[in-house]
């Protein structure tokens, strides 16, 4: 009995943990969680059962899906404050969804172990952003891309983050600071840009997988419902906390602190992927 109750205590702290550190870090950055909640994931969802090949497309589908739920509740609090560009979000949208389709059906077509080298690799160029100096002040426009530049950025944006099952905080941000932004606002809207991204990518993910074998218990395709539900509502309680700390205290130590464990978390995850 005990075993029995060792096997499901474990993934749940481990979950609901990785939801309190998820929805402190999309308020406070303005991302959606994604690079804390899929390396947790492919530590616990293998105690939930399933293949090895399916727990990496599992992870990335229910991380996209807690995003949600931790995005609209970070834009929430930052909407509050009248920080979020909403018309920035109308008009990225379309290009944003199309974008996810595409890395939906390309996340379909490969393996498990080349979804972690992905990742790996995404999580290694997002931590620069946190390691290097911050080009948040330079400015190279006072206007939001638009035409051809908005729906090639936004559509990529879709794309790369579909297929990492982040909420693509990080690259938003660096657009908008350019383009004359506050550090506030960018954030702010990100959040927003994080549940446009989330929202078709956990459909798309819980389609492409309905018919799969080997899928750890409780899966909906490749979305894990008692995960989305145990980080989604841990996530809930501490996205406000990391938007009240993201308007009253300095980013700078914290985003180091952050940019390191992104590259541990890559080293881990190129190292799982080539041993996989």
């Amino acid at each position: 009995m005990s075993g029995d109750l060792m096997t499901w205590l474990v993934p749940l702290v481990a979950m609901l943990a990785a939801g309190l550190l998820a929805g402190f870090a999309a308020g406070i950055f303005g991302i959606g969680g994604g690079f804390v909640v899929v390396p947790a994931l492919l530590v616990v969802l293998p105690l939930l059962g399933g293949t090895k090949d399916a727990i990496a497309h599992v992870a990335i589908g229910t991380s996209a899906a807690t995003i949600i739920v931790t995005s609209i509740r970070s834009l929430m609090a930052h909407a509050k404050r009248g920080a979020v560009e909403f018309e920035v979000l109308k008009t990225w949208a379309p290009w944003i969804v199309a974008g996810c389709g595409v890395g939906v059906l390309l996340a379909g077509h490969v393996d498990g172990n080349t979804l972690k080298m992905i990742f790996a690799t995404g999580v290694g160029l997002m931590s620069l952003n946190f390691l290097l100096p911050s080009v948040s002040g330079k400015v190279v426009s006072d206007t939001m891309p638009s035409g051809i530049v908005r729906m090639g950025i936004a559509g990529g944006l879709g794309t790369f983050s579909s297929l990492l099952g982040i909420g693509g905080g990080v690259i938003a941000i660096m657009v908008m600071t350019l383009c004359g932004r506050t550090i506030h606002r960018a954030i702010a809207t990100a959040s927003g840009i994080g549940t446009l991204i989330a929202i078709p990518t956990t459909i798309g993910f819980a389609i492409i997988g309905f018919k799969e074998g080997g899928l750890p218990w409780g899966s909906l395709g490749y979305i894990n419902v008692p995960a989305t539900l145990a980080i989604a509502s841990m996530s809930m309680l501490t996205a406000p906390l990391g938007v009240a700390a993201a308007h009253s205290l300095p980013a700078g130590p914290l985003k180091k602190i952050f940019g390191v464990y992104l590259i541990i978390i890559s080293v881990i995850m190129f190292r799982g992927a080539l041993h996989g």
